[in-house]
């Protein structure tokens, strides 16, 4: 059996999540390698402790122009090709900077662009998940409002993918977590991929959140 490369992981682990979420072909790789980062840091937390982070994939400059930065940007001044998805090093820095406040937007090639910004949430939606944050509301909110696609880390160990506003798949990368913590109901369908260690959630039509 041939040895699976990186690419193919990716895609037999989070593709079902590119097609569900509706991302473009520009976006798609993007999207994967975002996911994969979010499960590690889901997985790992930091120094002991469970994180939650915020990262927005694609539309960059809408996104920039509806977010503020919390802080000076960690990521500002630096060539691109050191700020990209796939590079390991990077990949660790990102992992220390999502202990501060605020999301990261990536580009649609995987490029991070900022870090520690402020994404504005329509406070006057009616549809946010009960029980989830506001990382979750600034993740439907902004992909609500623009083409970008977004990926939650909470600190309950879940990743969630939204986009066009709406909870599109949950990844869970502890089984236990499975009953306890998912947020969909009825008509999401399940995927267990234990050669990745990972359960899937995804959002079929007709699909809603859990109340």
């Amino acid at each position: 059996m041939l040895q699976q490369t990186a690419k193919d992981i990716l895609h037999n682990a989070y593709g079902a999540i590119s097609s569900c979420a509706g991302c473009n072909a520009a976006q798609k790789e993007a999207l994967q390698e975002t996911i994969g980062l979010a499960v590690e840091i889901a997985r790992e937390g930091r120094e002991g402790r469970k994180i939650g982070t915020l990262f927005v994939v694609g539309d960059t400059d809408d996104v920039l122009a509806r977010s503020r930065p919390l802080i000076l940007d960690p990521l500002a001044g630096h060539p691109a090709e050191l700020l990209d998805v796939r590079r390991p090093d990077f990949r660790e820095t990102v992992k220390e900077l999502a202990q501060l406040d605020g999301a990261f937007i990536v580009d649609s090639d995987g490029t991070f662009i900022s870090a520690g910004r402020f994404v504005e949430v329509d406070v006057h939606s009616t549809d946010f998940i009960p029980g989830l944050g506001t990382r979750h509301a600034a993740a439907a909110s902004i992909t609500r409002v623009t083409r970008a696609l977004a990926v939650v880390v909470s600190q309950s160990s879940i990743v969630r993918v939204f986009a066009g506003g709406e909870l599109r798949a949950e990844v869970l990368p502890e089984l236990f977590l499975l009953a306890r913590e998912r947020a969909f109901r009825g008509a999401s369908e399940v995927r267990q991929l234990p050669e990745y260690g990972l359960t899937l959630a995804l959002a079929g039509d007709g699909a809603a959140p859990a109340a």
